[in-house]
């Protein structure tokens, strides 16, 4: 006769984590008006759990906001690129990273009402992951000047400054209100950033020596 074995019980931080991944696109659909019942059977356990982990639902909604705001999962994405990929098409993965970004943390924000991240957030006087001043989302900005820097050499600016301009250029070409509702795609954002929008001819001469 077979035993079914019980799977092992999960650790307080990895249920806590359960719980906010099951949370966040719940309230990307239904906003603060999302119940514990619907958030404990999406993370698949009793009602009865979810309070053990959390006093009440406002907690997790400010946990799950807070975690929305985390860039850390995007710099480790970044990190994850297959580095022998040629520029533009590392730029290109990293870009769409950071549009899941963008668009996830907008949506949340626009079902639940905010103006920006929540108070005490290290990044509430910028109001998103990609609009923070450096020291709130430096991973994210080291991991993509690490991909400009084999570059240099063919760069108008230092793998710094490329980095932000590439951030900068993700967030306005994604975010709906700025795109006009028509966002711009990973790989049109990278050629703007890379190749500009004027054809070039052979008669050009401002660009020598121009900076970024």
């Amino acid at each position: 006769m077979s035993v079914t074995r019980r799977a092992a019980p999960l650790s307080p931080d990895a249920r806590r984590a359960s719980i906010i991944a099951a949370t966040l696109p719940l309230l990307r659909i239904h906003g603060a008006a999302v119940t514990t019942a619907q958030i404990a059977m999406a993370a698949g356990i009793a009602e009865g759990t979810l309070f053990r982990v959390f006093p009440d639902k406002d907690t997790l909604i400010q946990a799950a906001i807070c975690t929305a705001f985390d860039p850390g999962p995007a710099a480790r994405e970044l990190a994850a690129i297959e580095p022998g990929l040629g520029l533009r098409e590392q730029l290109i993965a990293a870009v769409a990273i950071l549009q899941r970004l963008v668009e996830g943390v907008w949506q949340l924000m626009s079902m639940l009402g905010m103006t920006g991240p929540p108070a005490g957030h290290p990044i509430a006087a910028n109001g998103h992951p990609l609009a923070a001043r450096p020291s709130a989302s430096e991973p994210v900005l080291l991991r993509i000047a690490e991909m400009f820097e084999p570059h240099r050499a063919e760069l108008r600016c230092d793998p710094a400054q490329a980095a932000r301009l590439l951030r900068m250029m993700t967030f306005a070409g994604t975010h709906p209100r700025i795109a006009d509702g028509t966002p711009l795609t990973a790989a049109e954002i990278v050629a703007v950033v890379l190749d500009g929008i004027r054809i070039r001819t052979d008669l050009d001469t401002d660009v020598e020596g121009a900076s970024c």
